[in-house]
Protein backbone atom coordinates (compact mmCIF):
# COMPACT_ATOMS: atom_id res chain seq x y z
CA UNK A 1 0.00 0.00 0.00
CA UNK A 2 1.50 3.34 -1.08
CA UNK A 3 1.02 5.62 1.70
CA UNK A 4 2.44 9.80 2.65
CA UNK A 5 3.09 11.76 5.35
CA UNK A 6 1.65 14.90 6.22
CA UNK A 7 3.57 16.59 9.82
CA UNK A 8 6.62 15.47 9.65
CA UNK A 9 7.80 16.24 13.59
CA UNK A 10 8.56 14.75 16.92
CA UNK A 11 6.35 11.76 16.67
CA UNK A 12 7.57 10.99 12.83
CA UNK A 13 10.69 9.76 14.11
CA UNK A 14 8.84 7.62 16.24
CA UNK A 15 6.80 6.01 13.39
CA UNK A 16 10.20 5.69 11.48
CA UNK A 17 11.44 3.11 13.95
CA UNK A 18 9.83 -0.01 13.01
CA UNK A 19 9.17 1.18 9.30
CA UNK A 20 12.09 -1.51 8.92
CA UNK A 21 9.65 -3.95 9.86
CA UNK A 22 6.77 -2.88 6.83
CA UNK A 23 7.84 -3.71 3.68
CA UNK A 24 4.53 -3.57 2.63
CA UNK A 25 4.01 -0.11 3.07
CA UNK A 26 5.32 2.10 0.49
CA UNK A 27 6.10 5.86 1.23
CA UNK A 28 5.76 8.29 -1.35
CA UNK A 29 7.04 11.31 0.12
CA UNK A 30 6.08 14.02 2.67
CA UNK A 31 5.24 16.99 3.72
CA UNK A 32 5.17 19.58 6.25
CA UNK A 33 4.85 23.10 6.46
CA UNK A 34 8.51 23.53 8.23
CA UNK A 35 10.67 23.59 5.18
CA UNK A 36 14.22 23.20 7.49
CA UNK A 37 12.32 20.11 9.19
CA UNK A 38 10.94 19.06 5.64
CA UNK A 39 14.98 19.09 4.42
CA UNK A 40 16.37 17.49 7.79
CA UNK A 41 13.53 14.44 6.99
CA UNK A 42 13.95 14.10 3.09
CA UNK A 43 18.09 13.85 3.49
CA UNK A 44 18.20 11.49 6.89
CA UNK A 45 15.62 8.71 5.59
CA UNK A 46 15.63 9.41 1.46
CA UNK A 47 12.04 10.35 1.30
CA UNK A 48 10.74 12.52 -1.46
CA UNK A 49 9.16 15.79 -0.75
CA UNK A 50 5.51 17.46 -1.70
CA UNK A 51 6.24 20.91 -2.50
CA UNK A 52 2.28 21.50 -0.77
CA UNK A 53 -0.07 19.76 0.64
CA UNK A 54 -2.56 20.28 -2.62
CA UNK A 55 0.96 18.45 -4.30
CA UNK A 56 0.58 15.27 -1.96
CA UNK A 57 -3.07 15.34 -2.31
CA UNK A 58 -2.82 15.03 -6.51
CA UNK A 59 -0.39 12.35 -6.59
CA UNK A 60 -2.49 9.77 -7.91
CA UNK A 61 -0.12 6.76 -6.25
CA UNK A 62 -1.22 7.88 -2.62
CA UNK A 63 -3.76 5.89 -1.12
CA UNK A 64 -3.50 6.32 2.51
CA UNK A 65 -2.40 9.53 3.88
CA UNK A 66 -1.11 9.61 7.08
CA UNK A 67 -2.09 12.82 9.51
CA UNK A 68 0.66 13.54 11.96
CA UNK A 69 -0.10 17.50 11.75
CA UNK A 70 -0.97 19.29 15.24
CA UNK A 71 -4.32 18.40 16.63
CA UNK A 72 -5.69 21.81 15.79
CA UNK A 73 -4.88 21.28 12.09
CA UNK A 74 -6.77 17.72 12.42
CA UNK A 75 -10.23 18.41 10.84
CA UNK A 76 -9.10 20.39 7.91
CA UNK A 77 -6.68 18.18 6.98
CA UNK A 78 -8.13 14.66 7.03
CA UNK A 79 -11.30 16.71 5.21
CA UNK A 80 -8.83 17.89 2.30
CA UNK A 81 -7.70 14.09 2.21
CA UNK A 82 -10.90 12.45 1.94
CA UNK A 83 -12.09 14.90 -0.32
CA UNK A 84 -8.92 14.32 -2.42
CA UNK A 85 -10.30 10.40 -2.47
CA UNK A 86 -7.35 9.67 -0.55
CA UNK A 87 -8.05 6.98 2.80
CA UNK A 88 -6.76 8.53 5.97
CA UNK A 89 -4.89 7.39 8.96
CA UNK A 90 -4.97 9.93 11.89
CA UNK A 91 -3.10 10.74 14.89
CA UNK A 92 -5.11 10.96 18.32
CA UNK A 93 -7.62 12.62 18.88
CA UNK A 94 -9.02 12.90 15.35
CA UNK A 95 -10.83 16.51 16.56
CA UNK A 96 -11.52 18.19 19.43
CA UNK A 97 -15.52 18.66 18.02
CA UNK A 98 -18.01 15.77 18.17
CA UNK A 99 -19.93 16.79 15.71
CA UNK A 100 -16.30 17.69 13.42
CA UNK A 101 -15.40 13.90 13.95
CA UNK A 102 -18.91 12.52 12.96
CA UNK A 103 -18.92 14.77 9.84
CA UNK A 104 -15.55 13.64 8.30
CA UNK A 105 -16.84 10.13 9.32
CA UNK A 106 -19.92 10.29 7.12
CA UNK A 107 -17.40 11.75 4.37
CA UNK A 108 -15.52 8.80 4.22
CA UNK A 109 -18.69 6.17 3.92
CA UNK A 110 -20.20 8.34 1.50
CA UNK A 111 -17.35 7.90 -0.68
CA UNK A 112 -16.22 4.42 0.33
CA UNK A 113 -12.87 5.53 1.66
CA UNK A 114 -11.43 4.57 5.02
CA UNK A 115 -11.34 7.23 7.86
CA UNK A 116 -9.04 5.14 11.04
CA UNK A 117 -6.31 6.11 13.40
CA UNK A 118 -4.32 6.02 16.79
CA UNK A 119 -3.76 4.56 19.03
CA UNK A 120 -2.96 1.22 17.80
CA UNK A 121 -1.56 -0.76 21.20
CA UNK A 122 -5.15 -2.29 20.94
CA UNK A 123 -2.64 -4.26 18.56
CA UNK A 124 0.04 -4.94 20.75
CA UNK A 125 1.23 -8.32 22.04
CA UNK A 126 0.79 -7.04 25.65
CA UNK A 127 -2.91 -5.70 25.16
CA UNK A 128 -3.42 -8.88 23.33
CA UNK A 129 -2.47 -11.56 25.67
CA UNK A 130 -4.77 -9.62 28.20
CA UNK A 131 -7.74 -9.58 26.10
CA UNK A 132 -6.79 -13.23 25.39
CA UNK A 133 -6.71 -14.19 29.22
CA UNK A 134 -10.34 -11.84 29.81
CA UNK A 135 -11.85 -13.99 27.15
CA UNK A 136 -10.49 -17.75 28.37
CA UNK A 137 -11.64 -16.64 31.76
CA UNK A 138 -8.50 -17.01 33.60
CA UNK A 139 -10.22 -14.13 35.88
CA UNK A 140 -13.21 -15.04 36.13
CA UNK A 141 -16.18 -12.20 35.31
CA UNK A 142 -14.21 -8.87 35.13
CA UNK A 143 -15.64 -6.51 37.24
CA UNK A 144 -13.45 -3.67 37.08
CA UNK A 145 -10.34 -1.63 35.94
CA UNK A 146 -7.84 0.79 37.59
CA UNK A 147 -5.77 2.74 34.55
CA UNK A 148 -3.34 4.87 34.52
CA UNK A 149 -1.23 7.81 33.23
CA UNK A 150 0.27 9.57 34.87
CA UNK A 151 3.46 11.12 32.95
CA UNK A 152 5.85 13.03 35.47
CA UNK A 153 5.77 16.38 36.64
CA UNK A 154 5.90 18.17 33.73
CA UNK A 155 7.52 21.26 34.80
CA UNK A 156 10.35 19.36 36.06
CA UNK A 157 11.31 17.66 33.32
CA UNK A 158 12.90 20.51 31.09
CA UNK A 159 10.72 19.28 28.02
CA UNK A 160 11.99 22.42 26.57
CA UNK A 161 15.58 20.33 25.49
CA UNK A 162 13.84 17.52 24.33
CA UNK A 163 14.65 16.44 20.58
CA UNK A 164 13.75 13.73 18.31
CA UNK A 165 16.84 11.63 16.81
CA UNK A 166 16.39 13.83 13.64
CA UNK A 167 16.04 17.15 15.94
CA UNK A 168 12.54 17.78 16.11
CA UNK A 169 11.45 19.48 19.27
CA UNK A 170 9.27 18.05 21.54
CA UNK A 171 5.96 19.71 21.03
CA UNK A 172 5.73 20.52 24.70
CA UNK A 173 3.29 23.87 24.62
CA UNK A 174 0.89 21.60 21.90
CA UNK A 175 0.96 19.26 25.00
CA UNK A 176 0.20 21.59 27.66
CA UNK A 177 -2.45 23.43 25.65
CA UNK A 178 -4.45 20.48 24.50
CA UNK A 179 -3.70 18.69 27.63
CA UNK A 180 -2.79 15.10 29.13
CA UNK A 181 -6.28 13.67 28.74
CA UNK A 182 -6.51 14.54 24.79
CA UNK A 183 -3.13 13.55 24.58
CA UNK A 184 -2.87 10.57 25.85
CA UNK A 185 -6.22 9.00 27.55
CA UNK A 186 -7.29 6.98 24.50
CA UNK A 187 -4.40 5.06 25.09
CA UNK A 188 -6.52 2.96 28.00
CA UNK A 189 -9.51 3.71 26.71
CA UNK A 190 -8.56 1.75 23.10
CA UNK A 191 -8.14 -1.04 24.97
CA UNK A 192 -11.32 -0.92 27.98
CA UNK A 193 -13.55 -0.38 25.61
CA UNK A 194 -12.91 -2.86 23.11
CA UNK A 195 -12.96 -5.61 25.52
CA UNK A 196 -15.92 -4.28 27.86
CA UNK A 197 -18.10 -2.27 25.39
CA UNK A 198 -19.38 1.04 25.30
CA UNK A 199 -19.72 3.23 28.36
CA UNK A 200 -23.51 4.15 29.57
CA UNK A 201 -22.21 7.08 31.68
CA UNK A 202 -18.91 8.86 32.82
CA UNK A 203 -18.34 10.50 35.86
CA UNK A 204 -15.67 12.72 36.38
CA UNK A 205 -13.32 15.58 37.51
CA UNK A 206 -10.60 17.51 35.80
CA UNK A 207 -8.02 20.60 37.01
CA UNK A 208 -5.25 22.27 36.04
CA UNK A 209 -2.79 21.81 39.26
CA UNK A 210 1.00 23.63 38.18
CA UNK A 211 -0.03 27.34 37.46
CA UNK A 212 3.38 27.21 35.86
CA UNK A 213 4.62 24.73 33.57
CA UNK A 214 7.04 26.43 30.95
CA UNK A 215 8.42 30.46 30.63
CA UNK A 216 6.16 29.58 26.85
CA UNK A 217 3.26 31.65 27.03
CA UNK A 218 0.35 29.35 26.33
CA UNK A 219 -3.17 29.71 25.11
CA UNK A 220 -5.36 28.58 26.98
CA UNK A 221 -2.76 28.39 29.78
CA UNK A 222 -5.26 26.57 32.32
CA UNK A 223 -5.60 22.92 30.75
CA UNK A 224 -6.41 20.44 33.14
CA UNK A 225 -3.22 18.67 33.25
CA UNK A 226 -4.93 16.26 36.07
CA UNK A 227 -8.43 14.17 35.23
CA UNK A 228 -9.81 10.70 36.54
CA UNK A 229 -13.14 9.50 34.98
CA UNK A 230 -14.81 6.89 36.40
CA UNK A 231 -16.92 4.47 33.47
CA UNK A 232 -19.77 2.57 33.97
CA UNK A 233 -19.98 -0.45 30.89
CA UNK A 234 -23.25 -1.65 29.27
CA UNK A 235 -21.49 -4.92 30.34
CA UNK A 236 -21.75 -4.08 34.19
CA UNK A 237 -18.00 -3.68 34.70
CA UNK A 238 -16.57 -0.32 35.47
CA UNK A 239 -13.31 1.15 35.24
CA UNK A 240 -10.93 4.37 36.78
CA UNK A 241 -8.74 6.01 34.68
CA UNK A 242 -6.42 8.62 35.60
CA UNK A 243 -4.45 11.18 33.82
CA UNK A 244 -1.93 13.62 35.28
CA UNK A 245 1.36 15.39 34.47
CA UNK A 246 1.69 16.15 38.57
CA UNK A 247 2.35 12.64 39.70
CA UNK A 248 5.75 10.67 38.82
CA UNK A 249 5.26 8.17 35.62
CA UNK A 250 2.79 5.26 35.63
CA UNK A 251 1.24 3.79 32.65
CA UNK A 252 -0.22 0.49 34.65
CA UNK A 253 -3.34 -1.71 32.71
CA UNK A 254 -5.12 -3.74 35.45
CA UNK A 255 -7.98 -5.65 34.87
CA UNK A 256 -9.79 -6.79 38.52
CA UNK A 257 -12.13 -10.12 37.59
CA UNK A 258 -13.97 -12.25 40.53
CA UNK A 259 -10.65 -14.62 40.44
CA UNK A 260 -7.89 -13.12 39.63
CA UNK A 261 -6.49 -10.20 38.16
CA UNK A 262 -4.30 -9.65 35.31
CA UNK A 263 -2.16 -6.52 35.06
CA UNK A 264 0.47 -5.48 32.59
CA UNK A 265 3.43 -2.57 33.33
CA UNK A 266 3.38 0.09 30.88
CA UNK A 267 0.30 1.02 27.91
CA UNK A 268 3.05 2.19 26.16
CA UNK A 269 5.32 -0.85 25.94
CA UNK A 270 3.65 -3.17 23.09
CA UNK A 271 5.50 -6.17 24.98
CA UNK A 272 5.15 -5.29 28.38
CA UNK A 273 5.05 -7.95 30.91
CA UNK A 274 1.29 -9.59 31.61
CA UNK A 275 1.17 -11.23 34.75
CA UNK A 276 -2.37 -13.24 36.19
CA UNK A 277 -2.53 -14.05 39.68
CA UNK A 278 -5.28 -16.39 40.46
CA UNK A 279 -6.95 -14.98 44.03
CA UNK A 280 -6.58 -17.39 46.57
CA UNK A 281 -6.46 -16.94 50.49
CA UNK A 282 -2.80 -17.24 50.86
CA UNK A 283 -2.85 -14.69 48.42
CA UNK A 284 -5.20 -12.28 49.98
CA UNK A 285 -4.32 -12.68 53.62
CA UNK A 286 -0.80 -11.67 52.93
CA UNK A 287 -1.10 -8.64 51.28
CA UNK A 288 -2.21 -7.46 54.74
CA UNK A 289 1.64 -7.53 55.57
CA UNK A 290 3.63 -4.52 55.15
CA UNK A 291 6.59 -6.64 53.95
CA UNK A 292 4.96 -9.00 51.97
CA UNK A 293 3.37 -5.65 50.00
CA UNK A 294 6.35 -3.66 49.35
CA UNK A 295 9.15 -6.63 48.99
CA UNK A 296 8.15 -8.33 45.55
CA UNK A 297 10.66 -11.21 46.32
CA UNK A 298 8.70 -12.29 49.06
CA UNK A 299 5.45 -11.17 47.89
CA UNK A 300 5.96 -14.03 45.23
CA UNK A 301 6.62 -16.97 47.60
CA UNK A 302 2.57 -16.20 48.79
CA UNK A 303 1.42 -15.86 45.36
CA UNK A 304 1.46 -11.73 44.90
CA UNK A 305 1.52 -10.92 41.50
CA UNK A 306 0.64 -14.40 40.17
CA UNK A 307 2.60 -15.86 37.19
CA UNK A 308 4.11 -13.93 34.18
CA UNK A 309 1.97 -14.80 30.95
CA UNK A 310 4.35 -16.39 27.76
CA UNK A 311 2.67 -13.26 25.22
CA UNK A 312 0.46 -13.81 21.82
CA UNK A 313 3.16 -13.19 19.27
CA UNK A 314 1.37 -11.53 16.38
CA UNK A 315 2.67 -11.01 12.69
CA UNK A 316 4.42 -7.62 13.67
CA UNK A 317 5.86 -8.69 17.16
CA UNK A 318 9.36 -8.15 15.81
CA UNK A 319 9.27 -4.98 14.42
CA UNK A 320 9.74 -3.61 18.65
CA UNK A 321 12.68 -6.07 18.97
CA UNK A 322 15.57 -4.15 16.70
CA UNK A 323 15.94 -0.51 15.44
CA UNK A 324 17.30 0.09 11.77
CA UNK A 325 17.65 3.39 9.54
CA UNK A 326 17.27 5.82 12.71
CA UNK A 327 20.86 5.45 14.16
CA UNK A 328 24.41 4.12 13.73
CA UNK A 329 26.64 5.04 16.17
CA UNK A 330 27.37 2.75 19.49
CA UNK A 331 25.73 5.25 21.93
CA UNK A 332 22.89 5.56 19.53
CA UNK A 333 22.49 1.76 20.02
CA UNK A 334 23.09 1.38 23.62
CA UNK A 335 19.99 3.76 24.22
CA UNK A 336 17.70 2.24 21.70
CA UNK A 337 18.24 -1.38 23.23
CA UNK A 338 17.74 0.44 26.90
CA UNK A 339 14.79 2.48 25.42
CA UNK A 340 13.06 -1.01 24.30
CA UNK A 341 13.61 -2.79 27.42
CA UNK A 342 12.82 -0.43 29.91
CA UNK A 343 10.81 2.27 29.04
CA UNK A 344 8.73 2.31 26.43
CA UNK A 345 8.28 0.04 22.42
CA UNK A 346 6.13 1.31 20.43
CA UNK A 347 5.02 0.29 16.63
CA UNK A 348 3.32 3.27 15.80
CA UNK A 349 3.07 1.75 11.87
CA UNK A 350 0.85 -1.70 13.31
CA UNK A 351 -2.17 0.44 13.36
CA UNK A 352 -0.99 1.55 9.37
CA UNK A 353 -0.16 -2.15 8.42
CA UNK A 354 -3.85 -3.41 10.30
CA UNK A 355 -5.68 -0.95 8.30
CA UNK A 356 -4.11 -1.69 4.81
CA UNK A 357 -4.98 -5.61 5.72
CA UNK A 358 -8.16 -4.98 5.62
CA UNK A 359 -8.47 -3.14 2.92
CA UNK A 360 -6.47 -5.89 1.00
CA UNK A 361 -8.66 -8.11 2.36
CA UNK A 362 -12.09 -6.89 1.60
CA UNK A 363 -12.97 -6.97 5.10
CA UNK A 364 -14.29 -4.23 8.10
CA UNK A 365 -11.49 -1.93 9.77
CA UNK A 366 -10.36 -3.66 13.24
CA UNK A 367 -11.90 -0.35 14.77
CA UNK A 368 -14.80 0.81 13.58
CA UNK A 369 -16.16 4.17 12.60
CA UNK A 370 -18.74 4.26 15.68
CA UNK A 371 -16.04 2.77 18.31
CA UNK A 372 -13.43 5.65 17.16
CA UNK A 373 -16.80 8.81 17.96
CA UNK A 374 -17.65 6.71 21.23
CA UNK A 375 -13.49 7.19 22.09
CA UNK A 376 -13.34 10.64 20.89
CA UNK A 377 -16.81 11.47 22.87
CA UNK A 378 -15.02 9.87 26.37
CA UNK A 379 -11.92 11.34 25.97
CA UNK A 380 -13.34 15.28 25.57
CA UNK A 381 -16.20 14.32 28.17
CA UNK A 382 -13.34 13.44 30.64
CA UNK A 383 -10.79 16.10 29.36
CA UNK A 384 -13.75 19.27 30.26
CA UNK A 385 -15.11 17.94 33.42
CA UNK A 386 -14.26 20.77 35.69
CA UNK A 387 -14.05 21.06 39.00
CA UNK A 388 -17.11 20.99 39.20
CA UNK A 389 -17.30 17.52 38.08
CA UNK A 390 -20.06 15.77 35.31
CA UNK A 391 -21.67 12.55 35.73
CA UNK A 392 -23.38 12.24 32.09
CA UNK A 393 -24.75 9.48 30.09
CA UNK A 394 -22.78 9.51 26.59
CA UNK A 395 -24.58 10.10 23.22
CA UNK A 396 -22.88 7.92 21.25
CA UNK A 397 -22.39 3.97 21.14
CA UNK A 398 -21.14 1.07 19.47
CA UNK A 399 -21.54 -2.87 18.53
CA UNK A 400 -19.07 -4.69 19.94
CA UNK A 401 -16.52 -6.31 18.43
CA UNK A 402 -14.68 -9.46 18.42
CA UNK A 403 -10.22 -9.33 18.76
CA UNK A 404 -8.63 -10.07 15.73
CA UNK A 405 -8.56 -13.60 14.79
CA UNK A 406 -5.37 -14.32 15.09
CA UNK A 407 -5.42 -13.30 19.06
CA UNK A 408 -8.68 -14.81 19.55
CA UNK A 409 -8.15 -18.21 18.03
CA UNK A 410 -4.74 -18.22 19.80
CA UNK A 411 -4.11 -22.14 20.80
CA UNK A 412 -2.82 -21.23 24.36
CA UNK A 413 -5.53 -21.43 27.28
CA UNK A 414 -4.60 -19.01 30.23
CA UNK A 415 -6.66 -20.18 32.27
CA UNK A 416 -5.82 -24.05 32.09
CA UNK A 417 -2.53 -23.38 31.85
CA UNK A 418 -2.06 -21.55 35.17
CA UNK A 419 -0.73 -22.60 38.22
CA UNK A 420 0.10 -20.98 41.44
CA UNK A 421 3.66 -21.17 42.91
CA UNK A 422 4.80 -24.11 44.80
CA UNK A 423 4.87 -22.06 48.04
CA UNK A 424 0.83 -20.66 47.68
CA UNK A 425 0.33 -24.21 46.98
CA UNK A 426 2.12 -25.35 50.10
CA UNK A 427 1.17 -22.92 52.61
CA UNK A 428 -2.48 -23.33 51.67
CA UNK A 429 -3.74 -26.28 54.27
CA UNK A 430 -1.42 -23.87 56.65
CA UNK A 431 -3.75 -20.84 55.79
CA UNK A 432 -6.53 -23.17 56.46
CA UNK A 433 -5.20 -24.67 59.85
CA UNK A 434 -4.69 -21.43 61.22
CA UNK A 435 -8.36 -20.38 60.23
CA UNK A 436 -9.79 -23.24 62.45
CA UNK A 437 -10.79 -22.60 65.83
Amino acid sequence: MKIAFVGCGYVFDIYMRTRWAHPELEVCGVFDIDAARLSTVSRHYGFDVYPSYDALLADPAVQIVVNLTSIRAHYLTIRRALEAGKHVYSEKVLTTDLDQTRELFAIAESRGLVLTGAPCNLYCDAVSTMWKAVRDGAIGKPLLVYAELDDNPAHLMELEKVQSPTGAPFPYAEEFQEGCTVEHVAYHLVWICAMFGPVTSVTAFSKALVEHKTDTPLSPSDTPDFSVGCLDFENGAAARITCSWVAPRDHRLRIIGEQGEICADNAFHDQAPVHLERFSRVSLSARKAYTVRTQPLIGRIFGIGGRRLPLVRRWKSHAVEAERGVGHSLKHRFVSWLRRREVYAQDKLLGIAEMTRAIDEHRPQPMPADFLIHLNELTLLIQRAGTTGIAMKPQTTFTRFEPLTDVATSPRDYRTSYRPHFFERLLAGTMVALHKR
